[in-house]
C-alpha cells in the first residue's frame, strides 16, 4: 500500500462521502473511487459500504482506518524531521568575481532568504582561478566564475551575459564613434588595459584572440599583467587618449570627467559568468540559490 492510497481511504472514511473526500484531496470523484477499489483488490476485502446517509467502513475498514491514521502520522513526522534538518541554520559560502552586475547577487540572495531564512550567505571576492581552486578544496559551496569548469565533478549554469563596451577618453571617443557605437577594429593603435591572465586564463585568451582578429596589437605589457588594476588607474590610463579598457554598461558610474563609455558595434566581446558547484552537492538552500542565479529561468 502507498501513503497516497491510505490518505484517500482515510479521507473517504472520515468525510463519509466520496464527493466530500474528493474536494478535500483536490481530486476527481472517479479517480478517488478507482483508488479505493484498487486498495480493496490489494487487500481482498471490502472496506466501505454505501448507505443512504453516505459511506461507512466495514469491520475490516475500521481496522485499516485505525492503522492508516497511525501510519500517516508516522510518515508525516518523519518527513517533517528530515525537512527540519535540511533547513537547519548553515552557512553558504559564495565566491564572486570583482565585477558583477549590481542587481544579480542581491536578487538571488533575497530569494534565498525568503525560502531559507536561517541560511547565512558568506560572500568572498576572488578571481576565477582562485575560486575554482577553493571550490575544488571544499572551501566554497558555489563559485561565480568567467569560465565554465570542465569535468563531471562540477555542475554549472549560466548566470549572466554582458556585452562589453569600451572605456576611453571622451575626445578619442568623439573621433572613433558613430551612432551605433565604436567598431572594435577602430581601436587599433591604442593600448588595451588588460586584466591579469592568471585571473581567468581561458577568458583572457578568448578576449585577446578577438582583439588580435580585429587588428589590435598586444605586447607583453598589455598581456598577463601584474595584478588587478583599480578603477582610478584605468581612468588615468585611458584619459591620456592612448589606451582603452573593456567594461560592461554602467560600470563604475558615474565616470570621471574626460572619460566615457561606448558600446562596441556588433557586440564582438561577450563576458559570461557561470555559477558552478560540486555535482555531489545535495543542499536544498544551494539549489534555491542556483535556481535564482540561472539565467535560463529568469
Amino acid at each position: 500500500m502507498e501513503i497516497r492510497e491510505l490518505r484517500a481511504f482515510t479521507a473517504v472514511a472520515e468525510e463519509g462521502s466520496v464527493s466530500a473526500a474528493a474536494r478535500r484531496l483536490h481530486v476527481s470523484q472517479s479517480a478517488l473511487s478507482q483508488t479505493i477499489q484498487a486498495l480493496e483488490r490489494q487487500l481482498g476485502v471490502q472496506l466501505l459500504v454505501r448507505r443512504t446517509t453516505g459511506v461507512a467502513t466495514t469491520k475490516a475498514g475500521a481496522v485499516l482506518l485505525r492503522e492508516a491514521r497511525a501510519l500517516i502520522t508516522q510518515h508525516d513526522r518523519a518527513v517533517a524531521a528530515v525537512e527540519s534538518e535540511a533547513a537547519a541554520p548553515g552557512t553558504l559560502r559564495v565566491g564572486i568575481p570583482l565585477e558583477l552586475p549590481a542587481d544579480l547577487l542581491p536578487r538571488a540572495l533575497a530569494d534565498l532568504s525568503a525560502s531559507f531564512p536561517r541560511t547565512r550567505a558568506e560572500i568572498s571576492h576572488a578571481a576565477t582561478a582562485t575560486q575554482l581552486a577553493e571550490l575544488a578544496a571544499g572551501r566554497l559551496d558555489v563559485a561565480l566564475v568567467r569560465e565554465r569548469p570542465a569535468g563531471s565533478e562540477y555542475d554549472a549554469v549560466l548566470a549572466v551575459e554582458e556585452a562589453l563596451g569600451v572605456v576611453l577618453a571622451t575626445v578619442r571617443a568623439a573621433e572613433l564613434a558613430d551612432p551605433a557605437g565604436i567598431r572594435l577594429d577602430r581601436l587599433a593603435g591604442l593600448e588595451w588595459i588588460a586584466f591579469p591572465r592568471s585571473e581567468a586564463p581561458l577568458w583572457y585568451d578568448q578576449v585577446t584572440a578577438t582583439l588580435r582578429a580585429h587588428g589590435i596589437a598586444l605586447d607583453d605589457r598589455a598581456g598577463p599583467g601584474e595584478g588587478q588594476l583599480i578603477a582610478e588607474v584605468k581612468f588615468a590610463a585611458v584619459r591620456t587618449g592612448r589606451a582603452f579598457a573593456l567594461a560592461p554598461p554602467g560600470w563604475a558610474q558615474p565616470l570621471p570627467e574626460g572619460v566615457t563609455w561606448q558600446p562596441l558595434t556588433g557586440d564582438p566581446i561577450v563576458r559570461r559568468t557561470w555559477a558552478a558547484w560540486p555535482a555531489s552537492a545535495r543542499r536544498r538552500d544551494l539549489a534555491m540559490l542556483i535556481a535564482a542565479l540561472d539565467l535560463g529561468t529568469r
